[in-house]
């Protein structure tokens, strides 16, 4: 049960760093869950943190050395099923899976995303698709507010 803790923290602070990383946050050598969630909150991050993860901060950051370290530790089995269902639901909720998003099933929204990336560059895999619409989906939401009637349509990537 304890390497599958292990593996859960390790899922939550990699998908908390990423986002980070993407608003060009260099994320200090720390595996705490809690500062993660409010450097992303202080920062911009499109990170979708969910109430079971801001709430577990604490727990999960344990998980990362208690269940390596410490051979005494044990993490019981409703903790890890608890556990197992929340993290999915946070990766799921971060477009972090591998069946396409509903929203991307769309193919004018496939564009627009496409607008934002180089001319030659194309996702390789639905995983990938949804993970760069994560990235630019409230710039794409902001560009639909921002862009007027007969505003050039390259800015919104519907070239």
């Amino acid at each position: 049960m304890n390497a599958v803790a292990y593996h859960l923290q390790q899922a939550v602070e990699k998908a908390l760093k990423a986002f980070l990383e993407c608003v060009g946050v260099t994320v200090p050598n720390t595996h705490d869950i809690d500062k993660l969630v409010r450097m992303s909150r202080d920062n911009g991050s499109q990170a979708v943190v969910t109430e079971w993860i801001k709430e577990k901060a604490d727990m999960l950051t344990r998980w990362e050395a208690d269940t390596r370290y410490d051979v005494e530790y044990y993490v019981e089995e409703e903790r890890i099923r608890s556990g197992l269902t929340e993290v999915k639901r946070f990766l799921e909720l971060n477009g972090l899976k591998d069946d396409l998003r509903e929203e991307l099933k769309l193919p004018e929204t496939r564009e627009r995303l496409a607008g934002f990336f180089p001319r030659e560059y194309c996702p390789a895999s639905d995983f990938e698709w949804n993970c760069l619409y994560q990235i630019y989906r409230k710039r794409m939401e902001k560009d639909d507010r921002d862009i007027t009637p007969g505003q050039c349509r390259r800015r919104k990537g519907m070239v």
